[in-house]
């Protein structure tokens, strides 16, 4: 399945961003709309701790139909009370009107800085220009809601056996790990599917694709994965829908991954032989998760001990010390639960390169699972020392 060079909207979606004055420069409000009501789902944060767009969102998408989606950037508007929900009704009635919808049909995100009041009224000063710019090159839309990203982020593919295409646009650079990181993403289409069906299409392929991301193990506030199909391509048949969904977004988590705040290299772990798919997936988590893992791909230092220590600290996971398997870039570096001989010149040249990948195997059952992270860096830090203030 080949992706569109340049990304493209679906035929009848159309997006802008424009610069409101949250931030200081640089596109901070996007918004996105469809021309006609689509069936629509979404999946949120399950952190206890959400947005007031999130808390606004649950309730909006109950019914099963969206039209439009508006975003800004820099200010999350978490934290903040009854007003902050106010505030998220505001924006979302604004979007509303520029557009001519009911408000009912507009999904309202918002990243950035925690407990700071929304600055609604910007918003809603610049949503009239907005609406009034909508064009349809998808990137110009992800560029609205960027936070610490180093590029805007959007790709688009054909849906199998159909006319339809589906886009993907989603930002995402830390404070990323998701159950549903901050990570925002929205896929549209104009394939024909039902509200139930759609919305268990993208609780499979988010729970196998986005909730196996982590930059730095912290689960933002105002995670958000939204789906729209308008229906103008035509019925489809639901599982072409859910593969492309599902190349779709495990492209984007390496996307995402890659770009995480401060990295150099892209993490991609694959576990097999677990008991089951939970373990597998707790135990791909922990080698993403993992500070030392982490810190071991960005010296390229092939250290076999972290690997296995980050295995065994799963403890409600079944792992027998003897079984362990482990391949870094290829190569055997733990077999039979012992590190083995192997040429450490030759395999830190190979771990310099981009993207690393760590295959372990438990060599106890069929329990197979992905997950996407990266290095860990002093720029890391750098950058979220100083998040407030930037």
């Amino acid at each position: 399945m080949e992706f569109h060079a340049p990304a493209r909207l679906p035929p009848g979606f159309r997006c802008a961003a424009i610069h409101c004055g949250i931030k200081h420069e640089g596109a901070d409000l996007a918004l996105f709309a469809a021309d006609r009501p689509c069936t629509a789902a979404a999946v949120f944060t399950r952190n206890h701790v959400v947005g007031a767009p999130v808390v606004v969102g649950r309730e909006r998408v109950r019914a099963g139909r969206l039209q439009a989606v508006v975003v800004n950037s820099r200010v999350s508007n978490v934290g903040t009370g009854d007003e902050g929900v106010r505030r998220a009704r505001r924006m979302g009635d604004a979007a509303a009107a520029a557009l001519g919808l009911d408000p009912s049909l507009v999904l309202m995100s918002s990243t950035g800085v925690i407990g700071v009041p929304l600055p609604v009224e910007k918003i809603e000063r610049a949503l009239p220009a907005l609406a009034a710019a909508l064009q349809d090159d998808p990137l110009e839309g992800a560029r609205g809601i960027m936070t610490t990203d180093t590029h805007p982020k959007a790709l688009s593919l054909d849906v199998p056996g159909s006319d339809a295409v589906l886009t993907v646009v989603a930002k995402g650079s830390g404070m990323i790990a998701p159950n549903m990181a901050t990570m925002l993403a929205y896929a549209f289409t104009d394939a024909e599917l039902d509200a139930a069906a759609l919305d268990a299409c993208l609780r499979r392929v988010v729970d196998v694709t986005l909730n196996m991301v982590s930059v730095d193990g912290d689960t933002s506030t105002s995670d958000t994965c939204a789906l729209l199909a308008s229906g103008r391509a035509g019925p489809v048949a639901a599982d072409a829908l859910e593969e492309a969904l599902h190349v779709a977004l495990t492209r984007m988590a390496e996307v995402l991954a890659r770009d995480g705040e401060g990295a150099t290299r892209l993490l991609r772990v694959t576990v097999t032989g677990a008991r089951h798919r939970l373990d597998a997936r707790r135990i791909a988590r922990s080698l993403v998760d993992s500070p030392l893992v982490k810190t071991m791909v960005h010296g390229a230092d092939p250290n076999a001990g972290r690997i296995l220590m980050a295995v065994g600290k799963c403890f409600e996971c079944q792992v027998e010390p003897d079984r362990i398997g482990a391949r870094l870039g290829g190569v055997a570096v733990v077999e039979a639960g012992l590190r083995v001989e192997f040429d450490e010149r030759a395999l830190r040249t190979l771990l310099s390169g981009d993207p690393v990948d760590l295959e372990v195997d438990l060599g106890i059952g069929e329990g197979r699972a992905r997950a996407w992270g990266c290095d860990l860096t002093a720029g890391y830090v750098e950058e979220n020392a100083a998040y407030y203030s930037t």
